[in-house]
């Protein structure tokens, strides 16, 4: 083991550091505090991916494609981004304030409808993103079907082909052998 250092990952988990042993004295403890930046999540729009470019896997390019070319599509996506930030929640926070402090003396009946008619159409907007998800998974799913099928197809050939090349060596090796070895009677 000489000079390796044991690291306990689930510590990790728990507390962003790591508790290290090392072999040469088990009762000494060292920790080592780690920074972990998390990449800045951003949505990705259809129309954003297409211009970006780069390398993606040909199912994510067509619904790209396809959710590119309809306006209500690009709606939709642009609506379910903004409802599923949390700009969404703090423009609602403000605004729910402002309209229970100021704008009336007895704002729950309007609010009550006006957030249920929200919830209404946001729960559309959902559903309209899961509907895309689930055809982008079918259609990678069906994607990778085709690509698996096509190299396992290629991958019996070229087996069938060594076997046969493998039984070829092994015919010639023992012409070979029998020459060399067992000289022609005369």
């Amino acid at each position: 083991m000489g000079g390796e250092l044991h690291i306990d990952p689930a510590e990790k988990i728990r507390t962003n550091s790591y508790n290290v042993r090392t072999p040469f004295d088990d009762t000494e403890v060292k920790t080592m505090s780690t920074q972990t930046t998390l990449p800045k999540r951003t949505i990705i729009r259809p129309s954003a991916l297409l211009r970006r470019g780069g390398v993606h896997h040909p199912a994510v390019v067509d619904q790209a494609q396809q959710r590119a070319a309809s306006i209500q599509l690009r709606i939709a996506d642009a609506i379910t981004a903004f409802a599923g930030s949390m700009n969404f929640v703090y423009l609602h926070v403000v605004i729910f304030a402002a309209w229970m402090l100021w704008a009336e003396k007895s704002p729950w009946p309007t609010l009550t409808l006006i957030v249920s008619l929200e919830a209404i159409f946001l729960s559309t907007f959902v559903m309209i993103g899961q509907n895309r998800q689930a055809a982008f998974q079918q259609a990678k799913a069906d994607r990778d079907f085709g690509s698996t099928e096509k190299e396992l197809h290629s991958n019996t050939t070229m087996t069938k082909q060594i076997e046969q090349l493998t039984k070829r060596i092994e015919q010639l090796t023992t012409e070979i052998h029998d020459q060399v070895i067992t000289p022609p009677r005369s």
